[in-house]
């Protein structure tokens, strides 16, 4: 689990083709990731996507990406040189600064827009479908790894305030129009879907409430 809080910006330093799948090994700088409770084993995200650490340096570490994770989210898109947002795995210790997160990227969203307001960033961006009924006004959603409360909402598209701590803390002020995002909804609603179909979950699997569904139970 973590917290969408980025802790540092890494840089891809090498990728490594390995039977179909990839390595990656990210520089995560001197000093700007604290790597000295890290161990083989242990979970770090990068953008947003929950990797195990399989080695470890001075000044980085590399992990092992499953064609699963290449396909599913903008890892696979990823070149040498790139720049990506890194967060720890949440220990009990840590304060719950965002909201919490699975590393488990539910699908890739597109800029739509970006554009200055005052010191702050308005961005919007397009959710595949399918996630369109997780996103909620003032809700959290994770963008790359990072904790973000969403503004406005209409159908699969959605609108983000980034303020100056975020953009300079994180991979956010590199983007553009076109750019493409992994995406992480709450996960308290996914659950909360699952608890109001009730026993006819199995009967709904991989389609999700519908509006005749809860017309029919009453909550609409």
């Amino acid at each position: 689990m973590f917290t969408g809080i980025i802790e540092a910006i890494g840089r891809v330093e090498a990728l490594e083709e390995r039977g179909g799948d990839r390595r990656i090994r990210i520089d995560a700088g001197a000093g700007a990731f604290d790597l000295s409770q890290v161990s083989i084993g242990d979970s770090i995200a990068v953008n947003g996507v929950c990797l195990t650490v399989v080695e470890l340096s001075a000044r980085g570490f590399a992990a092992d990406v499953s064609r699963e994770s290449l396909s599913l989210t903008t890892l696979g898109t990823l070149k040498a040189g790139a720049r990506v947002n890194l967060e720890q795995a949440l220990r009990l210790s840590t304060p719950l600064g965002g909201h919490l997160v699975s590393g488990h990227v539910d699908g890739v969203g597109t800029l739509l827009e970006v554009r200055e307001d005052a010191r702050s960033w308005r961005l919007q961006i397009h959710a595949p479908g399918e996630l369109a009924r997780y996103i909620a006004f003032k809700g959290s959603i994770c963008v790359d790894g990072a904790s973000l409360t969403v503004n406005q909402v209409k159908g699969a598209v959605f609108d983000l305030n980034i303020v100056p701590h975020t953009l300079g803390a994180t991979i956010v002020g590199e983007y553009r129009v076109g750019t493409q995002v992994n995406l992480e909804v709450d996960l308290i609603a996914r659950y909360l879907e699952r608890l109001l179909l009730g026993e006819q979950a199995s009967e709904h699997a991989g389609m999700g409430l519908t509006e005749e569904f809860l017309r029919r139970h009453g909550f609409a």
